[in-house]
């Protein structure tokens, strides 16, 4: 089979390196030329570990290129795979005007039998729009089929999670289109569910609202931690262990953040509002993550006083380590707010970068830790980047103002930083 991925973004660009390393022939269309110009370069143009190196083998083996030109991707190619963005409108609803975009090309451009393939986080019943919306575009009537089959790739390992998957959940009522997913996928070593397209559709947003709800769980049991004086890690380590719970997921912090789940739950909860069906479960543990960076400030200001005039330092931007997505990160809200209390803020990150609504005269960018800690009052510790690991933390604290830490993602040891002589906070830590 010959291959169209179309949106070479995160998933895209993941998606269609992985089938190339399965063996198949793959083509990758964007309408971004800068973007296909990087690609055909060898470069990424976000960071996702191992994919240049991926990138760089199959552009050599000629098992991947990419294009521009829609009409002849999509004559040439038998399946193709919808990969391009669906974010959130203002009423919470996923924007779907690029998929709509993509498949009326399809039906525009079609010659031949296709297998249309949505691989985008979509709301449920999107299939059977894309199915509609081909048929409307389609001169000529040429047969083809339209599955579900939602990604599950996490930022930061994304490549072994599409390497390696735990589960392929495909979402067809065509024999055809089922068989060749699966032959597809042959060589994955992972169970296979092959349901309805309404199905699939619902389980990527379910998977994601139960994470976001069990993340949320264990960081509002954090704040009573915090009043009780226990330690959250111990809490979670003790109910990680029953199998009917699992430790994943349970690491009390300042919250999620990035471009999977805000979205996906916001377009969960409003397709529920919808069905009058509200899921008032999950609206609370979006409401907890929300409000989860707050209580860390609290007790800086507790401490410090008030942030005017004091030097803030950020260690990390991005929402989590190995990713460069500053999306929904909490290191953007904590730097909102010491900026609307008149902080002078100084910001490290290994890869992510200040967004534009951020440079500020408050707000300096420092290209080492070490820069970015000198003379600070606090530390606000956002990302858990294991480079913060090996800080020379006694050296730090000589040339910090004040030795005042707080971990928002309890990635030191409180004992070890305190026997330093630093003033450490947690999260739900004693």
């Amino acid at each position: 089979m010959d291959i169209l991925v179309v949106g070479t973004g995160y998933v895209g660009t993941t998606t269609a390196l992985v089938l190339a390393e399965m063996g198949w022939n793959v083509t990758g269309l964007d309408s971004d030329q800068i973007k296909l110009n990087l690609l055909l370069q060898g470069r990424i143009p976000f960071y996702e570990e191992g994919l240049e190196d991926l990138l760089e083998k199959h552009l050599q083996s000629d098992k991947i290129n990419f294009t521009s030109i829609t009409d002849q991707a999509i004559k040439h190619n038998d399946v193709i795979f919808i990969c391009v963005g669906t974010p959130s409108r203002s009423d919470g609803n996923a924007d779907l005007q690029y998929v709509k975009q993509v498949a009326m090309d399809i039906g525009r451009y079609m010659n031949s039998y296709k297998l249309i393939v949505i691989k985008s986080t979509v709301p449920v019943g999107t299939q059977e729009m894309v199915e509609q919306w081909i048929r409307s575009a389609q001169s000529h009537v040429s047969p083809f089929d339209v599955a579900s089959n939602p990604e599950f790739l996490r930022e930061g390992k994304a490549l072994s999670d599409a390497l390696y998957p735990d589960r392929i959940i495909i979402g067809t009522d065509s024999d055809r289109a089922a068989e060749l997913l699966k032959e597809l996928y042959q060589t994955m070593q992972c169970p296979v569910v092959v349901t309805a397209p309404k199905t699939a559709e619902l389980i990527k947003y379910a998977a994601n609202a139960f994470l976001v709800t069990k993340i949320s769980y264990i960081n509002e049991l954090s704040r009573l931690c915090d009043k009780l004086g226990v330690n959250v890690k111990e809490v979670a380590h003790g109910i990680g262990l029953d199998p009917r719970i699992g430790s994943s997921f349970l690491r009390a912090g300042i919250g999620y953040g990035g471009s999977c789940f805000p979205k996906d739950v916001s377009a969960l909860l409003r397709l529920a509002n919808d069905q009058d069906t509200p899921l008032t479960l999950l609206k609370q543990a979006v409401s907890v993550n929300q409000t989860q960076y707050l209580h860390l400030l609290e007790k800086a200001r507790t401490r410090i006083g008030a942030f005017n005039g004091k030097k803030i330092s950020i260690l990390g931007l991005a929402f989590k380590p190995d990713t460069d997505d500053i999306r929904e990160a909490p290191a953007i809200r904590i730097i909102q707010k010491l900026l609307s209390e008149r902080a002078l803020i100084s910001v490290h990150d290994p890869i992510a970068k200040l967004p534009q609504e951020l440079i500020h005269e408050s707000v300096t960018s420092f290209s080492s830790p070490e820069q970015a800690l000198e003379g600070a009052d606090a530390v606000f510790l956002c990302t858990e980047w294991k480079t913060y690991l090996s800080i020379d933390w006694v050296h730090i604290k000589q040339i910090m103002n004040q030795p005042n830490l707080f971990d928002g993602r309890n990635l030191l040891n409180a004992k070890v930083m305190e026997g330093m002589g630093y003033y450490y906070q947690g999260v739900g830590y004693p």
